[in-house]
């Protein structure tokens, strides 16, 4: 799903940690992922207005993100609030970073253009344990046809839900480019009682899965 379209998720919400950004790639579209010091993530485009520099390789200050190559900082709005080389200069509201609607929810940072776009509610689901992201080398339509043959039940916004035992699996689907996905697995169910052993366990897990997508033309 395009960040047009609807939700799309893009990294874990622990892999981001505060005052931390990161890349990510959503239908071949560069962004970047970034908290600021407050805990809130954000999502824009990964290019600064300036030079075209990635922002994913710059630094946070505060509630501020700033450029790698000439130190440009821009507000959690997207807005150039400084320029070093010209630190007096009331800044042109015209300098300023594409930036997408971001929401945390079941432990995973989703973004989207789409503003009217809802995420789905589930039952029960109060609390996650992070697993891990999972980078597939496959195409996004094969990994979303393979999934439900594994016994995921689709969720909508490119969610899904896997029963194991007594353990239930949130996965969510990023479409990466033609030949790459990425799934964003957590349990459902606070970290006091899922974390440790059962993380290790579904992180295996995980690489038989990613194993499976990649080598065969279904999931058995």
């Amino acid at each position: 799903m395009k960040l047009e379209a609807g939700w799309v998720p893009v990294a874990l919400s622990a892999s981001i940690e505060a005052g931390t950004s990161a890349g990510a790639v959503v239908d071949g579209s560069e962004i970047v992922v970034w908290r600021d010091n407050s805990g809130k993530a954000h999502v824009w485009e990964d290019r600064c207005p300036h030079r075209g520099m990635r922002m994913s390789f710059g630094f946070v200050r505060g509630d501020h993100i700033a450029c790698l190559y000439h130190g440009w900082q821009y507000d959690t709005a997207g807005q150039c609030r400084y320029i070093p080389a010209h630190p007096t200069l009331d800044v042109p509201q015209t300098i300023k970073v594409p930036t997408y609607a971001a929401e945390e929810k079941y432990g995973i940072v989703w973004a989207t253009a789409a503003r009217e776009a809802a995420l789905p509610d589930i039952d029960g689901v109060t609390e996650v344990t992070p697993v891990r992201s999972l980078y597939i080398e496959r195409c996004p339509d094969d990994v979303a046809a393979a999934l439900p043959r594994s016994g995921f039940s689709d969720l909508g916004a490119n969610l899904g839900l896997l029963e194991v035992g007594d353990d239930r699996l949130l996965v969510a689907l990023q479409n990466i480019s033609p030949n790459k996905t990425a799934l964003h697995i957590v349990i459902a169910g606070a970290p006091a009682v899922h974390a440790g052993a059962k993380q290790k366990h579904y992180a295996v897990w995980a690489e038989r899965l990613r194993f499976d997508l990649e080598q065969k033309a279904e999931v058995a």
